[in-house]
C-alpha cells in the first residue's frame, strides 16, 4: 500500500476523536513521523485518507 503525506497548511473543519492503539504501533508511526519533519497525528491523517482512497477505487473497479 502507498500513501502520501499530506500538507499541513491545507487545513479544514475538524473534530477530536480519540485511538486506543498499541505502543508498538505508536513507535512506527511516530518515527515516520519524526523521518518526515511532520506530526504523528499528520502520519495518521494520511494513512487513513490514503486507505478510503484506495477502497473507493476498489469498489468502483467491483461495481463494473
Amino acid at each position: 500500500m502507498n500513501w502520501t503525506l499530506k500538507k499541513t497548511k491545507e487545513k479544514v473543519k475538524c473534530s477530536y476523536k480519540s485511538l486506543y492503539i498499541s505502543d508498538k504501533l505508536i513507535e512506527k508511526v511516530d518515527k515516520i513521523a519524526k523521518d518526515n519533519s511532520t506530526s504523528f497525528n499528520n502520519v495518521i491523517i494520511s494513512m487513513i485518507e490514503s486507505c478510503l482512497s484506495e477502497n473507493e477505487i476498489t469498489e468502483l473497479s467491483e461495481d463494473m
